[in-house]
């Protein structure tokens, strides 16, 4: 399980304490009590700080306390009573990990507190304590799992947490407060069970392309989730804006309503192309991605972006929206062509690349033993990589999702040039390839990263040959880049691209650079 902090909200008595411990203990995490935090770092009692300091100096303690937790791994956090309702606690917990309501009812709340002079809020009355208790029902109601109490043993409560909580956190977790959602590896079959408890659909849609119901797998999972299938033809030429309509179409003809949910089923082009179209589909419905392809799996199907192509250049239409649930199953990868799996690993090349230097090393040392890597293992490596990227930067308007598009300024231009014969993980490879000898002209690497990431590439039976691909498609495909920056006064007549340049394995960093200029340093 992730090591995401987990809350526990609810109202008084309602057991946060117990599970929270028993729940803890399950898990092998550490249980915190936030109150007990506030004793501890104030050295007053709760009731104390009450008495002398008054409410709103406990709250400003509270929020203290619930900032520092959040950025704790591998704890169970028992809130109070009135954690959630106060300010923005609920989504600040949100956004740190997932929130766990009990639910309980007033006449048991009485039943389990029988010495009222122990909690304030009895003290003032059956009454008060009863019209708080309603007031606060629907922020507890709003968490990510509610789990009723009444009349049950606390160890089930536990249980019950522990098993609902596998499913919304996964193997990976995307932190992006409430639209946060888990990446799990896993059988097809499991994406039946994943619809029904994160997404609790009104009807569902299988959205995926020819080869992939070939192979059964959008069979598995539509006949586990009783739903449809819409299969588009393969390749690059289903992202279009005519496909976009004729997908809209099949899913209004199928019954589709804004609380229905199109299951992708396939590789890249599918999650971008259903991702799109359940972005703009009655002004959004939600959607889960199901990759089965090595690439869709470590790169495309997390994030949220998605987007079909113009004939201007590749994804110049499009939007962000996030999925509800990624399910990954890596015995899919068996049914692909050798050329599909290997090119994948122009993708996992750029993860390393950006952040880890042992996968870089393993997978330059990899050779005829590339089918020996473990997937699940590359899968999750990358997808967490990428999740907290994602994480720190939603919509790529901070500089630091843009890292991601490390090796696809060139690389998208060239896949272009090449009427996308070539397939995207082999573009992604050449233009990692001018990356570095960009970066090593620039002066921001040493001269033989190119040497190094060429022969890594080369390794893995990526092409790394920049010389057929200096054509003037490609410069100008560079031109219409996505990724183009404003241009300054100081070069008015420049069209300038952000260009993610490598000082080594590990070490990316964003630079803003005249598309004229970076074609000359790449040719």
């Amino acid at each position: 399980m992730d090591s995401a902090p987990l809350f526990l909200i609810g109202f008084m008595a309602a057991g946060k304490t117990t599970v929270g411990q028993l729940l803890a203990a399950r898990l092998g995490r550490k249980f915190v009590d936030l109150d007990g935090r506030i004793e501890q770092a104030t050295g007053q009692t709760i009731a104390d700080i009450f008495a002398a300091q008054g409410e709103a100096a406990f709250r400003r303690y509270e929020e203290s306390a619930l900032a520092e937790v959040a950025g704790e791994a591998d704890v169970v956090v028992a809130t109070g009573g009135g954690t959630p309702t106060f300010g923005r606690n609920l989504a600040h917990m949100r956004t740190a990990g997932p929130v766990v309501s009990l639910l309980v009812s007033f006449d048991d709340v009485l039943s389990r507190v029988p010495d009222a002079s122990s909690r304030p809020l009895l003290r003032e009355g059956r009454a008060a304590a009863e019209r708080l208790f309603r007031e606060r029902q629907a922020v507890y109601q709003d968490a990510d799992v509610a789990v009723e109490t009444s009349g049950r043993d606390p160890a089930d409560v536990a249980a019950e947490i522990d098993r609902r909580c596998a499913l919304l956190l996964g193997d990976v977790w995307v932190r992006l407060g409430e639209r946060s959602y888990p990446v799990h590896l896993g059988p097809l079959t499991r994406a039946a069970e994943l619809a029904r408890e994160l997404c609790h659909p009104s009807r569902t849609l299988v959205v995926t392309d020819d080869n992939v119901a070939r192979a059964g797998h959008a069979r598995a999972v539509a006949e586990a989730a009783g739903a449809e299938i819409v299969a588009v033809r393969p390749g690059e030429a289903s992202k279009s804006l005519r496909v976009v309509e004729e997908v809209a179409s099949a899913c209004v003809r199928a019954g589709l309503d804004r609380r229905s949910l199109i299951l992708a089923v396939g590789g890249g082009v599918v999650g971008d192309l259903a991702g799109f179209v359940a972005a703009v589909l009655y002004r959004g419905i939600a959607v889960a991605q199901v990759p089965t392809t090595l690439l869709a799996m470590v790169d495309s199907a997390v994030g949220g972006k998605t987007g079909v192509d113009l004939e201007a250049g590749k994804n110049l239409v499009g939007a962000f929206w996030q999925p509800r649930f990624v399910l990954a199953d890596p015995t899919t990868l068996d049914t692909l062509p050798a050329r599909e799996r290997i090119a994948a690993y122009g993708e996992v090349v750029k993860y390393a690349l950006l952040g880890d230097a042992k996968l870089f090393e393993a997978l330059a040392e990899s050779g005829e033993r590339l089918d020996q890597i473990d997937r699940v293992d590359l899968v999750r490596r990358c997808a967490r990589m990428k999740a907290e990227l994602v994480s720190r930067d939603e919509t790529e308007t901070r500089g630091v999702r843009a890292l991601l598009n490390l090796g696809h300024t060139v690389g998208h231009a060239i896949e272009k040039a090449s009427s996308y014969e070539l397939l995207h993980g082999e573009a992604v490879a050449l233009g990692l390839v001018a990356a570095a000898r960009a970066s090593a002209r620039l002066g921001a690497a040493p001269p033989e990263l190119e040497g190094t990431v060429a022969s890594a590439l080369r390794t893995l039976g990526l092409p790394t040959d920049l010389a057929p691909w200096r054509r003037d498609e490609v410069r100008a495909a560079i031109h219409v880049d996505k990724k183009r920056d404003a241009t300054p006064d100081q070069m008015p007549n420049k069209t300038m691209v952000r260009f993610v340049a490598l000082e080594g394995v590990g070490r990316p960093r964003l630079v803003s650079v005249p598309a004229d200029d970076l074609w000359d340093m790449i040719k």
